[in-house]
């Protein structure tokens, strides 16, 4: 006996009515702009003799995604790149030793030859304002090159609030135009007070900072966090979301294990990309834990309360720096010190 779709979804209680915020409604791609993430990341090692200063690594010919070494600093954080018809946005600015500017300056001409333009403004902006994501501001600004010339906005609540137009402050979201690319950008406190999370349009890319990735989500204010989440989560809603990127990789592949605090070299890192799905963990963990912080692995991810939250321990900086002792003493071949 044929049923059809309609009257077994009345028999399991399932209305086959089309959903009003369905994400597609074919699976085709949903008009967005695709690209492709690397299977695998270089991180610090396993010869850091052998290793760039930076990884590039080209998403789409519009946007590209930059890697700090492990061989330069043990945050290893991520940089974007993004290209509209009317000026390029670089999203933060790497960790200490980084020297992003020649890596920088190398990719923007790269682009212009290859779009035969002779150049193209380029806005700096910032994730949020911690010293491993702000690090080159300094050499950037001083760049002096007549086909880049630069914009720069600090990594503060003011400054955000008045280049992306945010009317109030967390609240309400604001955008940047790159010129026939539209960026939405939510602010979201809580793991730094500047924080934002930037939504580009054309790729459905949601690039959260360090309050979403695969690692340990530090959080500074947890009531602050929990908003954040939820602003992101209700953002979203009913909208197309390729990928969630953050700012580091700390997990590794296996579930709930993450890399130690001053870990280089990560040749098992966990997949760098998140699915909307996480901000759904984020939010009941977050609730779970009703006002009181602690520390909560999951299979991607961990919520960690820190700072003034939960105080460092003594065993916790010994870990520390003995991961980077043994790191760095075996940088220059890092494969003979796996186990």
């Amino acid at each position: 006996m044929k049923i059809s779709l309609a009257v077994l979804g009345m028999l399991v209680g399932i209305s086959c009515a089309p959903r009003a915020h369905a994400q597609a409604a074919q699976p085709d791609g949903g008009g967005i702009r695709p690209g492709s993430l690397p299977a695998a990341w270089n991180t610090g090692g396993p010869k850091c003799m052998e290793m760039p200063e930076w990884q590039v690594h080209e998403y789409n010919p519009d946007l590209y995604i930059l890697r700090q070494s492990g061989c330069t600093d043990y945050e290893k954080p991520f940089v974007f790149l993004l290209f509209g018809l009317d000026r390029a946005l670089l999203l933060d600015t790497g960790s200490r030793r980084g020297n992003i500017a020649p890596q920088v300056q190398l990719t923007l001409h790269r682009w212009l030859l290859r779009n035969d333009r002779a150049g193209i403004p380029l806005v700096v902006v910032h994730t949020h304002s911690h010293s491993d994501h702000v690090a080159g501001d300094a050499e950037l600004q001083a760049l002096n090159d007549p086909s880049i010339p630069i914009t720069y906005i600090a990594p503060t609540v003011e400054a955000n609030q008045k280049f992306y137009g945010i009317a109030h402050w967390p609240e309400d979201p604001g955008a940047v135009d790159l010129g026939n690319r539209i960026i939405d950008v939510l602010a979201i406190p809580g793991h730094d007070a500047a924080g934002v999370a930037l939504y580009d349009r054309q790729t459905a890319i949601l690039f959260t900072g360090d309050s979403v990735y695969p690692g340990r989500l530090y959080i500074r204010d947890l009531a602050a966090f929990e908003k954040s989440n939820q602003r992101m989560l209700h953002f979203t809603e009913g909208k197309l979301v390729a990928h969630i990127l953050g700012n580091h990789i700390e997990q590794t592949r296996t579930p709930y294990l993450d890399y130690p605090v001053g870990t280089m070299y990560q040749p098992n890192e966990h997949e760098w990309g998140l699915s909307r799905g996480v901000l759904f963990e984020i939010q009941a963990g977050l609730e779970a834990m009703h006002g009181k912080p602690q520390r909560i692995a999951y299979r991607d991810f961990s919520l960690w309360p820190a700072g003034p939250l939960v105080k460092e321990t003594d065993e916790s900086r010994a870990a520390f720096k003995h991961t980077q002792k043994q790191q760095l003493d075996h940088m220059w071949d890092q494969d003979q010190a796996q186990p």
